[in-house]
């Protein structure tokens, strides 16, 4: 067992967004959140991720077994592209930076300082960094934002290695990725139901 979640509901604000949701994720296996913006889905990835404390309910994973991806890159600009991944393996543990380089096609950027690079570059680096973290679950926070489509292609190529070898991942994502070992949850029947703050507010619309 990779992730599970029992019973789980999460808040923002501290006003519950999602409540009921249980599920298990399991090796080799994706689960897309799918919902309008503002629907839950990055703070039900928060919760995951042990960033913030569930509302209700529990979330049941390996020590160390995650590592989270949210909106930001994750990137320090003075140093370089290699430099940067070289920082992270350091911290994780020793993942292969060649490797990762390669698998976003970053090798010729390897010497360019990463504040020097693309708004794309940087999220391609940004996503290089799951790989040297060597975490079987990879939890992600719209990933393909920035990249065109040749970037988005190895990106899911990066997701479908990463489940090969065992991995997992959980990712809010608007784009299809085309992956046979995903399936989708939508979380929107998951909306905790309104408290009697809203409906206050709901008066003066």
């Amino acid at each position: 067992m990779s992730l599970s979640a029992h019973n789980l509901s999460v808040s923002r604000g501290g006003i519950a967004v999602l409540e009921g949701l249980n599920f298990t994720l399991s090796p080799g296996r994706a689960l897309i959140l799918r919902g309008p913006n503002g629907s839950g889905k990055t703070t039900l990835l928060r919760t995951l991720a042990g960033l913030q404390r569930p509302l209700r309910g529990s979330v049941t994973a390996g020590a160390e077994t995650l590592v989270y991806a949210g909106h930001a890159d994750g990137i320090k600009s003075a140093l370089t592209a290699q430099e940067n991944l070289r920082f992270w393996s350091d911290i994780f543990g020793g993942g292969d930076v060649d490797a990762a380089m390669a698998a976003y096609e970053l090798e010729g950027l390897a010497d360019r300082p990463a504040g020097a690079l693309s708004a794309g570059q940087k999220r391609r680096l940004g996503l290089a960094r799951l790989i040297v973290a060597k975490r079987l679950v990879w939890l992600l926070d719209e990933p393909t934002v920035s990249l065109d489509t040749h970037a988005t292609g190895l990106f899911a190529a990066a997701v479908r290695a990463h489940l090969g070898a065992g991995g997992a991942a959980i990712m809010a994502t608007h784009i299809e990725l085309r992956l046979e070992e995903a399936e989708t949850l939508d979380v929107g029947p998951f909306k905790a139901r309104a408290t009697a703050l809203d409906r206050f507010d709901e008066a003066f619309l």
